[in-house]
Formats: C-alpha cells, structure tokens, sequence
C-alpha cells in the first residue's frame, strides 16, 4: 500500500525494482510504526523529528524487509550509479577540490555514503517543484558527509504544500531512513 501522491515516477531509472519493493517497504514500516493513519505529513515529519532529535527507536521500526532491503542495497553498491557509493569513489569524484585525507574504512568495510550524484536522486531533484528540497541536494552534492540527524532537520522545515511531494518522500525513504539501516542491519539477525 502506498500512501504517496502521483508525480513522474523516478522508480523507473531502477531496472531491478528494488528501489520500489524499498520504498513501499519503507511506507510500510512507517505508517504501521506510527499508525496515523493516512495522514502522511504527520507521519513523516514525526519521523523526520524523531532523526534529528535521535529519539528514534531502531528496535521497534525496521522490519524485517527493510533490514533485508538494505542488506541488498550493500550488495550492489558498486558502482557510480548505485544509490550508495563507496566513500573513497564519491571523494575521488572530488579529489581535485579536497587534498585532505579522510578515512573511507569503518572495522575493514568500505564506508559507503548516498549517492547524491547519482541517477535516482538527480531526477528526485530535477523533477521536484520544491526550491528547497533542490537546494538540499545541491547542498549534499558538494558535501556529503553530513549526519542523517542534521539532513532530517533541513527537511522538517520544507512548506507542506511541496512536503507531500513523492521525490521528497522518496529522499526521506533512502537518504535517511535506508542510510540509517545500512548503518545498524548488522545489529539484526
């Protein structure tokens, strides 16, 4: 069941269908976890408002799809257009405007960060209506190593009428919600 307006479908640039089974997994866990209904915004922004403040709690909300979703997502970020990247590529993306070093290993696995210029969140971007969803990005584009706790309170504060927007529900679903489970899934069985 999917709760989200209709708008050009960016699900499509994913050949694999993975990003639609994620999100509807995503909407899933949320509205159950939450249960207001249909009532997207306060859904989303209790979400959004539970990230930022770290009050989230991640042993009620993933399910047990998710957390398989995002193991999936590990698997196949392995290349430049994945929804996540290696850190070490996006940086070499970059490496003629930074010269410090950064760490790109966490315990021997590679770190990997969302791909902000990637397929699927350029055309999140490019078809958004919303100035400040686009400004985000634009934002994330240049540096993406910013915390999920600060991106949530960034879009907390986009207008309603542009909130309820399906690229903005979608950046919420990967950016934040599956960056953090691609973070703790080892926590789970």
């Amino acid at each position: 069941m999917t709760y989200s307006q209709s708008g050009y479908d960016c699900l499509s640039v994913d050949e694999t269908g993975i990003i639609k089974k994620a999100y509807d997994s995503f909407e899933n866990d949320l509205f159950t976890h939450y249960k207001f209904g249909t009532d997207s915004i306060k859904t989303y922004r209790t979400f959004l408002a539970e990230v930022a403040s770290l009050s989230l709690d991640l042993r009620k909300l993933p399910s047990e799809n998710s957390i398989k979703l995002a193991r999936e997502f590990k698997k196949i970020a392995n290349n430049k257009t994945s929804l996540w990247i290696k850190l070490s590529e996006y940086e070499n993306q970059e490496a003629v405007k930074k010269s410090t070093p950064t760490t790109t290993k966490k315990n021997g696995e590679e770190i990997l960060i969302f791909n902000y210029r990637g397929g699927f969140i350029q055309c999140l971007k490019n078809t958004s209506d919303s100035d400040d969803f686009k400004d985000i990005v634009s934002t994330l584009e240049e540096d993406g190593n910013v915390s999920t706790s600060l991106i949530s309170q960034r879009v907390y504060y986009i207008p309603d009428k542009e909130f309820c927007a399906i690229e903005i529900k979608n950046f919420i679903a990967f950016d934040i919600y599956y960056s953090i489970l691609m973070v703790i899934e080892k926590a789970f069985k």
